[in-house]
């Protein structure tokens, strides 16, 4: 069994969590609380990377991933 390492982004809307991974595109979730949140992107990710391998394409490897902020002044 290979493991692999992900970046994987949590957002707050309201009272729920969404969380995505920026490496695969389209490979996102959502939970109530953050630790679901991460849970349920963790068995997103694990689904993806296995459709991934069942149908002979590659897996992304990390790549640098820089989070941020910006002042904008409007």
């Amino acid at each position: 069994m290979e493991t692999f390492r992900f970046s994987v982004v949590v957002e707050k809307n309201g009272g729920r969590y969404f969380v995505f991974c920026p490496e695969l595109q389209g490979c996102y979730s959502q939970g109530e609380t953050y630790e679901e949140a991460l849970e349920n992107i963790r068995d997103a990710i694990r689904l993806h990377i296995e459709d991934r391998l069942a149908c002979g394409e590659p897996v992304p490897r990390q790549e640098i991933v820089s989070l941020t902020t910006l002042d904008v002044a409007v």
